[in-house]
């Protein structure tokens, strides 16, 4: 991409950032804005693509929808990124049961 977008600007791909001029500056930024998504607008164009995938019930949107990998990773190891800190399931050490209270007189 960056050197589609050096040839379009007409700019050497050899000029380092610092040296760019005002109005080569101009011109890179204007033909990002206008041929490129970026930021905010990449970012809604995902999330929206993953609310798609979550919508139509698909693999990859239920994982998504359960927090778990979509691209066929390992998850029975690995995967705390993803699945959060660990939870213990049993327990350690069964709780003493309450005592019942002995009937007064």
């Amino acid at each position: 991409m960056a050197t589609k977008i050096v040839t379009e600007t007409q700019i050497d791909p050899a000029t380092r950032v610092k040296n760019l001029t005002e109005a080569e500056i101009n011109k890179l930024s204007s033909l990002i804005t206008k041929d490129f998504k970026v930021e905010g607008d990449l970012r809604r164009e995902i999330q929206a693509n993953i609310r798609r995938l979550m919508d139509i019930g698909s693999y990859r949107g239920l994982r998504h929808r359960r927090n778990l990998p979509c691209r066929g990773q390992r998850t029975k190891t690995n995967a705390r990124t993803r699945r959060g800190r660990r939870k213990t399931v049993g327990s350690a050490r069964a709780e003493k049961p309450a005592t019942a209270a002995a009937p007064s007189k």
